[in-house]
């Protein structure tokens, strides 16, 4: 083999190499994409579930009925968990966000008992929040319902428009992700253009010279997808590692139908970027390719 053919195998392999970096990465980033998406609607609950609604309790009133008021609240179908705050504990809590003893000062502890309460996802918005309100306030041991009506409203605003961006920005990425692969390609089989028209002047027919630019590229595809799959299944241990509370990838299912469209992805940008970029060079005559 001659220093000439050695270069021009080493060129070859590099580009080979190049592309199938190029649409692994690619093909990855979509697949965050649709990690995100998978999750969207769990991070948005995540958030929902985490605003509380404090139940202010009356002065003196009996342990016993706290506990059949924090039973009763548990049952309902709205409620996620209760937490019970007796008047220490809530006393202790202002101090470390004031940074000074206030009950020192006032010679008492002004602050009330109280049952913090987490609702589900689906009612943690200003409506349905605005009816449990009232529901709360007809039992006696009662005295005021307190939570952040402008936080509710801005989370559940948020998270409408965050859904908006998510959809929008992911149409976006699959362009540039098609642009990208099919830039990549077609700079792939331009090196090669020559040997496109060599095979044409000796008679090969088009279906023929096509073949095994489709079959290296479809290769490529697989092995992009299935670089960009094995990163996405580093994300996932990630996050189910670090991150468990927040994202959590229980559904399997989800997650396999996940894989398969981005190898399906892959497969389909090579297949259709080969197809037009090989087509491109089989119409150009001779001296058009310089």
């Amino acid at each position: 083999m001659t220093y000439k053919e050695k270069g021009t195998k080493r060129r070859l392999r590099s580009s080979y190499i190049t592309s199938v970096i190029s649409i692994s990465l690619v093909l990855f980033m979509l697949g965050l994409m649709g990690l995100l998406i998978l999750n969207a609607n769990q991070l948005s609950n995540y958030v929902k579930e985490n605003i509380g609604v404090s139940i202010i309790l009356k002065d003196k009133v009996k342990e016993v009925e706290t506990r059949r008021l924090q039973k009763t609240l548990d049952a309902t179908s709205y409620v996620k968990s209760t937490e019970f705050v007796d008047k220490e504990t809530a006393a202790k809590e202002l101090q470390a966000e004031l940074g000074e003893d206030f009950i020192s000062f006032l010679g008492y502890n002004p602050l009330l008992a109280s049952i913090d309460v987490k609702l589900y996802a689906e009612y943690a918005n200003p409506d349905s929040i605005a009816v449990i309100e009232k529901d709360f306030k007809k039992f006696s041991q009662v005295q005021e319902i307190s939570y952040q009506k402008s936080l509710v409203h801005l989370v559940n605003e948020n998270v409408k428009r965050i859904s908006l961006i998510i959809l929008g920005f992911s149409a976006l990425l699959f362009i540039i992700s098609f642009t990208l692969i099919n830039n990549t390609i077609r700079l792939s089989i331009y090196a090669q253009r020559f040997i496109i028209n060599t095979m044409q002047l000796v008679g090969a027919t088009r279906g023929f010279i096509r073949k095994p630019f489709m079959a290296k590229t479809l290769m490529q595809g697989i092995l992009g997808a299935l670089i960009a799959n094995a990163m996405l299944l580093g994300v996932i241990y990630f996050s189910q590692k670090e991150l468990r509370q927040v994202i959590n990838f229980t559904n399997v299912e989800m997650i396999g139908a996940l894989f398969l469209i981005i190898l399906l992805m892959g497969l389909f940008i090579t297949w259709i970027s080969t197809l037009f970029a090989v087509n491109k060079y089989l119409r150009l005559e001779s001296r058009s390719l310089y």
